[in-house]
């Protein structure tokens, strides 16, 4: 599980990830929100309706779920589970909100099970909150207002990367990818 301060790169880092690991699939979260632009179901989220998603919940079919801006978000069991009995790993990219319910849901998992015995979480940290405030601006996709949010919010996420295992400096594209596959590796025992 990966989690950053937006404009850190992890999506750029999971897509790299995912290139170099033929063994490691990318969780599809759910979402009740409408398809934007180009999005596909089933690619970048798995669209639900309202009832649909609630009923899921109902059966305690997620391992993470949250309410956001009147959309539900959330992370499907089963799919994982299937990829991990399958013999492959998976990656999800979760915020610090949805990392903590993930954790406690791994917690309450029998020691057996793969997903409690394979888990690792990463926490992707920004060199500063200047640089990432600089990075956010040369994006040049969000308002000053929608930035000095997203700073705010990095502040908070920031303050909780010590609840993960790892934690990774995304000063360097480069270096930071090294890093990541440096760590599968290890964790996994590809070395």
């Amino acid at each position: 599980m990966l989690s950053a301060p937006s404009g850190c790169g992890k999506s750029t880092l999971i897509d790299l990830l995912l290139q170099e690991y033929h063994d490691i699939a990318y969780s599809v979260s759910c979402t009740t929100r409408e398809v934007r632009g180009d999005e596909e179901d089933g690619v970048d989220y798995h669209f639900l309706s309202k009832s649909r998603f609630e009923e899921l919940v109902k059966e305690n079919a997620f391992i993470e779920y949250a309410l956001v801006h009147g959309n539900y978000y959330g992370t499907l069991a089963a799919p994982i589970a299937e990829i991990l009995r399958e013999g492959s790993s998976v990656i999800l990219d979760i915020d610090v909100q949805g990392a903590e319910k993930v954790r406690n849901y791994v917690r309450s998992l029998p020691d057996d099970d793969p997903m409690k015995q394979g888990y690792v979480d990463i926490f992707i940290n920004p060199p500063s909150i200047e640089e990432l405030y600089e990075r956010l601006i040369k994006r040049g996709t969000d308002s000053l207002e929608v930035i000095n949010r997203r700073i705010h919010n990095a502040e908070g996420e920031m303050a909780r990367a010590s609840e993960y295992m790892h934690r990774v400096t995304n000063d360097d594209l480069r270096i930071c990818f090294k890093t990541l596959c440096d760590l599968i590796d290890a964790l996994s025992g590809r070395m």
